[in-house]
C-alpha cells in the first residue's frame, strides 16, 4: 500500500513538533542544570518523546546543544562576513580580532550552557562552528603578516574555551575585564602593542 501525500505531510509535521519539543526541553534543562548534568533520558522525559524518537534525530547531548546554538552562531558568522567593521570586513586585523573576542565573550555569556554542551573537551575542535572561527582567525593572522598562522591560530582561540570562560566567571572576573584583557591580547598579537591597547 503506497504512502499518501497526506500521510507524508502528517509525518513531517509530527517530526517538526517533536524536534521543537526536544529543543525546548533541552534548552530549559541545560540552563537549569548545566549541560554536563543532563542525560538524554532526562531530555526525552521532559520533552514527552520516546528514546527512539530522540536518538533518531540526535545521537547525543552534544548534537542537541549544537542544534540549539546553530542560530546564534549563524548570526555571528553573518556579521563576521558581511557586518560593519570592526567585527565585519574593513578594519585592521588587530581591531577585527579584538571585536571577534568581544562578540564571542557575549555569546559565551548568553549561551555558555549550550556551548559547554557542544564543545566539551576535545569535542570542541570537531564542531563546524569551531572550524569557522578558526578559518576567520587564521585569515586575520595571515593578514597581519604573522610568521606562523597555522601554529598560532588555536592558541589565539584558546582563551575562548567554554570551560575556561566559566572558570573565570566563577572566580569573579567580570565580562568587561575579560573583554579588556582579550582586546589587549589581540592588539599585541597582531603587533599594535601596548599603546594601541589603551587607545
Amino acid at each position: 500500500m503506497s504512502t499518501t501525500v497526506r500521510e507524508v505531510t502528517r509525518e513531517r509535521a509530527d517530526a517538526a513538533r517533536n524536534r521543537a519539543k526536544v529543543l525546548h526541553a533541552a534548552e530549559a534543562l541545560f540552563a537549569e542544570r548545566g549541560a554536563e548534568n543532563v542525560t538524554m533520558d532526562d531530555i526525552a522525559k521532559a520533552a514527552g518523546v520516546g528514546r527512539g524518537t530522540l536518538y533518531r534525530r540526535y545521537p547525543d547531548r552534544a548534537a542537541i546543544a549544537v542544534a540549539l546554538l546553530d542560530e546564534h552562531e549563524r548570526k555571528l558568522q553573518e556579521q563576521l562576513l558581511r557586518g560593519d567593521p570592526p567585527l565585519g570586513p574593513g578594519a585592521p586585523p588587530a581591531e577585527r580580532l579584538a571585536a571577534f573576542y568581544a562578540a564571542m565573550l557575549d555569546l559565551l555569556a548568553d549561551h555558555g550552557h549550550l556551548v559547554l554542551g557542544s564543545e566539551i573537551g576535545h569535542q570542541r575542535f570537531g564542531t563546524g562552528a569551531y572550524g569557522f572561527w578558526r578559518a576567520h582567525v587564521h585569515a586575520l593572522l595571515t593578514e597581519a603578516s604573522l610568521p606562523d598562522p597555522d601554529g598560532l591560530v588555536d592558541v589565539v582561540l584558546a582563551p575562548l574555551a567554554p570551560e575556561l570562560f566559566r572558570y573565570q566567571r566563577e572566580r569573579g572576573v567580570s565580562l568587561d575585564r575579560l573583554k579588556r584583557n582579550l582586546r589587549e591580547l589581540a592588539l599585541r598579537t597582531c603587533g599594535l602593542g601596548d599603546a594601541a591597547g589603551r587607545a
